[in-house]
């Protein structure tokens, strides 16, 4: 997911400069091209979703293991914050990825909709 996202971001913002520069692209392709932005933006604010949840909930676990950790004195409660803790580190890394990934998007929107009302106001069709 995190290449997808990467690529998805990187060709629009390619395809923004070709298009802020020519300065010639129609009304429906301008159209055509925010729809499917939106979309895109509705498939990674999902997985931004799933991806806090899974996050917060392994957050949760860990603090549970450290406590079980401080209350017990088994080898089992020694490992177990560290396991989970390997797992917590890369859902934290991809969490930060999506969530600035899809603000970046936002701002990638929002370029689209200034292009939109130029192009509407210079009577480009």
């Amino acid at each position: 997911m995190e290449q997808r996202i990467l690529q998805y971001r990187k060709s629009i913002d390619e395809w923004l400069e070709k298009t802020e520069q020519s300065a010639q692209v129609s009304q429906e392709i301008l159209r055509d091209k925010m729809e499917e932005h939106l979309n895109q933006i509705g498939f990674f604010q999902h997985e931004r979703l799933i991806h806090l949840i899974v996050t917060v909930t392994f957050a949760l676990l860990e603090m549970l293991a450290i406590f079980l950790n401080v209350i017990s004195d088994r080898l089992f409660s020694l490992l177990l914050p560290v396991v989970i803790l390997i797992l917590l580190v890369p859902y934290i890394r991809h969490y930060y990825i999506l969530e600035n990934e899809v603000q970046k998007m936002y701002v990638q929107y929002d370029r689209m909709l200034r292009i939109c009302q130029m192009t509407e106001s210079s009577g480009t069709s």
